[in-house]
């Protein structure tokens, strides 16, 4: 398994229209490294020990009561360029609540927190490559970028596959968002790739009177891998 990026298919380093990008993008050329076994080989994940409850976002968080916000249940498969399944691939996802308002002290929003969401969940792909969590659909928040500048509902999803060279940290957008086609973040990913970041309904995923399903498949390395996505 050949576990390379594929760059084409990535956001660019410094993409103008993000502003951020000016602050962190390197200004000197990238130098290469030979791969070595340090990137060919993962942390491995022996010692971690996760329950049920860890991706589960509308209890892993509650006090005193239910979370606020639309339930949704998001799943998929963590493959490998040639479409073949990675067991044990440790899947954390952190996200705004329902009022676009994330449990973190620089989050500023003008928005209510949720004193029964945290935001955040962490689960192990099974046999079969896939993983499963239930939360709340995310809402829209401002942001400074530009005027009038908001962000898409999107979750973040950082993985970790069996090498360090198969790392992604990427975020997740629902389908027929408006405000995806105004997004810097979104639309610095090259438009060939951009609905690899977009998840699709599915209403077998989808648990009656409870919560509605989406699909998200994630791939780690090759042509088709997922974008990254900070």
């Amino acid at each position: 398994m050949n576990q390379g990026r594929d760059w084409s298919t990535h956001p660019p380093l410094l993409a103008p229209e993000y502003r951020s990008t000016a602050l962190r993008a390197p200004r000197q050329p990238l130098m290469p490294i030979p791969e070595s076994v340090s990137e060919q080989t993962g942390p491995g994940r022996g010692g971690i020990l996760l329950n049920e409850l860890e991706r589960d976002l509308t209890r892993n968080g509650r006090r005193n009561g239910e979370p606020v916000g639309e339930r949704i249940i998001v799943t998929g498969h963590v493959l490998d360029e040639d479409g073949r399944p990675i067991a044990g691939t440790l899947v954390e996802i952190w996200q705004a609540n329902a009022a676009g308002r994330y449990v973190h002290g620089v989050d500023r929003h003008d928005a209510p927190l949720d004193p029964n969401f945290l935001g955040s969940g962490r689960c192990l792909t099974d046999d079969s490559g896939a993983y499963c969590f239930t939360s709340i659909r995310p809402g829209a928040y401002p942001w400074s970028n530009h005027p009038n500048a908001w962000r898409p509902s999107h979750i973040h999803f950082s993985l970790l596959g069996p090498s360090i060279a198969a790392r992604l940290v990427t975020q997740m957008y629902f389908p027929g968002d408006p405000l995806l086609p105004f997004d810097p973040i979104f639309n610095a990913v090259p438009a060939a790739a951009r609905d690899r970041l977009v998840s699709r309904f599915s209403l077998t995923v989808t648990k009656p009177d409870f919560a509605l399903g989406f699909v998200f498949d994630i791939v780690l390395g090759g042509r088709h891998q997922t974008p990254l996505e900070g």
